[in-house]
């Protein structure tokens, strides 16, 4: 369900997204959105509306403070990064071999993200990185996993995006009169559905699947059951 923040384009919850024994993903525990210091002083009256108990900005520490969220020094907000300062870049050719590079890199922050979503107990926790595609995509995923949403689903969701951001990509492609980088910018700005079926697919073959993953990373029994019943009840 898109949500009417000022200043954002990409703001859903993914309450009612079905998973595989009948129930549904509960409205009001999980949304995704883009970078919420685009937010304006409305957007920011909204999210305050929303019955937000947490936000997990998902940005690294010189992402977030070239441009700070409007929740700075609001108990609401949490830094959760899925990369540790010490990182590089991740230097790669393709948005795939990014991701699946900081979901090998960092498991335990990927774990951490996913871990702070079961530990709020009431209210919406708010994921966000800077688009609200990849790095929210891959969060968002692998909770919906765990709380038994099928892939097909999941990929919906994650192509849900596209069309949201198409705007902002078409803009910044008019912005570079360079046509030889659009390439790259749509490499790493558009958001394929084959995308996230490639990042599942090595998450199954490097580690078992979603769950396997996220054990790797650190969560216990304790963890993901806790999270199954804050997404579905």
């Amino acid at each position: 369900m898109d949500l009417d923040w000022p200043g954002c384009r990409n703001v859903r919850d993914v309450g009612g997204l079905p998973t595989a024994n009948g129930a549904r993903v509960r409205e009001g525990v999980l949304i995704r959105s883009d970078s919420l210091h685009y937010l304006t002083a409305e957007g920011v009256e909204a999210v305050r509306r929303s019955g937000v108990s947490r936000i997990l900005d998902l940005r690294g520490e010189a992402e977030a403070a070239a441009a700070p969220s409007p929740f700075v020094g609001d108990p609401l907000l949490v830094a959760q990064s899925l990369q540790d300062p010490a990182d590089p870049d991740h230097g790669q050719p393709t948005i795939v071999a990014a991701c699946t590079w900081m979901l090998d890199r960092r498991p335990e922050l990927f774990a951490a993200a996913v871990k702070a979503i079961a530990d709020e107990p009431d209210g919406a926790v708010v994921v966000h990185c800077h688009g609200g595609k990849d790095r929210t995509g891959m969060v968002v995923a692998l909770a919906l996993s765990i709380a038994g949403v099928p892939e097909d689903e999941i990929v919906a969701d994650y192509f849900l995006t596209q069309e949201r951001m198409a705007g902002l990509l078409a803009e910044q492609l008019a912005a570079e009169p360079d046509t030889s980088q659009h390439p790259e910018l749509i490499e790493f700005r558009d958001t394929r559905a084959e995308s996230i079926v490639a990042i599942l697919r090595h998450l199954d073959e490097k580690y078992g699947g979603p769950e396997p993953y996220l054990r790797h990373g650190g969560l216990t029994d304790d963890d993901l059951d806790r999270l199954r019943r804050r997404l579905i009840g």
